[in-house]
């Protein structure tokens, strides 16, 4: 049978390990928000969240109404680039504390959901900003506005973008979702085949809620995506399932052997 690596730890020696491995993540957090600082003045990349926008302003830049507002954005800005830099420290000191608790099997699947699941959320953050973005923006500002002189500001602007970026990221981790529910057990391929009708209701539901902005492009553009990767995910949970099955049952063949020995 397969054995959990590594030897047993004393418990204090793992809240120790633990403590180290929270301040690694924390200083890697920490230098991260700094680099992304850095880069963010220097290369003027907040011109990057603006270019949504700028198309539908005329010539006009975003306004702000209070004097903290251009800094506030950056350090915003600085905070969330600075998680994407710090993440893999953070996933390595992640995985070398849960690492020597796992069975050989578990590490191997360990890895690549954590690959996954951060391939999937830069897919739909890249959706998000390149696609939907500027789909719920032509609508907004080309919906009864003939009359109207926008003046939005970049606070504003900028929760907009981040809550549509963090939702369509958030929701692009479905797959991961499903496959770690199957392999706990709670969920099945044959489960998830029969209320597919069910979950498209739900996706669009989904989209309504976590999309802000307009009730019709933005909840399309994320409710659409969510039902392919719904479909994904079922395919996931077979291949899950049947890995599991087949783990399973050499166990109980190599347990039986054993026993009748």
């Amino acid at each position: 049978m397969e054995q959990r690596a590594g030897a047993e730890m004393p418990f204090l020696d793992h809240l120790e390990e633990l403590r180290w491995r929270i301040l690694w993540s924390l200083l890697a957090l920490v230098i991260g928000v700094g680099v992304a600082f850095l880069i963010i003045v220097k290369f003027d990349a907040l011109t990057l969240i603006e270019r949504p926008i700028a198309p539908l302003l005329g010539g006009k830049k975003l306004v702000y109404t209070h004097p903290g507002d251009p800094f506030g954005i950056v350090m915003s800005t600085s905070l969330w680039f600075g998680v994407v830099l710090a993440f893999p420290v953070i996933g390595y000191n992640l995985w070398a504390f849960i690492a020597p608790a796992l069975y050989s099997h578990e590490k191997r699947v360990v890895l690549p959901i954590l690959i996954g699941a951060v391939l999937l959320f830069l897919a739909g953050v890249a959706m998000a900003y390149f696609v939907v973005i500027p789909l719920t923006l032509d609508f907004l500002l080309t919906f009864q506005t003939a009359s109207l002189d926008p003046m939005i500001t970049i606070q504003e602007y900028f929760s907009f973008v981040i809550s549509l970026v963090v939702s369509f990221g958030v929701a692009f981790e479905l797959p991961i979702a499903v496959v770690l529910l199957t392999m706990l057990g709670l969920v099945t391929p044959t489960f998830l085949r029969k209320f597919r009708r069910h979950a498209a209701v739900i996706c669009v539901v989904l989209g309504a809620i976590l999309s802000p902005g307009d009730a019709v492009t933005s909840t399309i553009a994320m409710a659409g995506p969510l039902y392919v990767l719904f479909e994904l995910s079922i395919f996931l949970s077979y291949f899950v399932k049947r890995r599991k099955d087949k783990r399973a049952a050499a166990i109980a063949a190599e347990e039986a052997a054993v026993g009748s020995a």
